[in-house]
């Protein structure tokens, strides 16, 4: 999977989790959000990854992209 993010162009890639009801939230860097996520969509370490992480998602739920409006350097 490491091997795949990396390959897909993801760096900087965290996940946080809200220990009270388990809300995970993930973040990740590309110079090419989309074209990263389209990547990982055609690895097949992916699609196991999804299938074996089903059970914790929110049916319909689905990767939303925001925009960076602060940043501290």
């Amino acid at each position: 999977m490491l091997e795949a993010l990396s390959r897909t162009g993801w760096r900087n890639y965290s996940l946080f989790v809200r220990a009270e009801d388990g809300l995970v939230v993930g973040y990740f860097e590309s110079d090419d959000a989309s074209a990263a996520v389209r990547g990982m969509e055609s690895e097949d370490v992916n699609r196991r990854w999804q299938e074996s992480m089903a059970q914790y998602f929110v049916p319909g739920a689905a990767m939303e992209q925001v925009e960076q409006y602060f940043y501290l350097p």
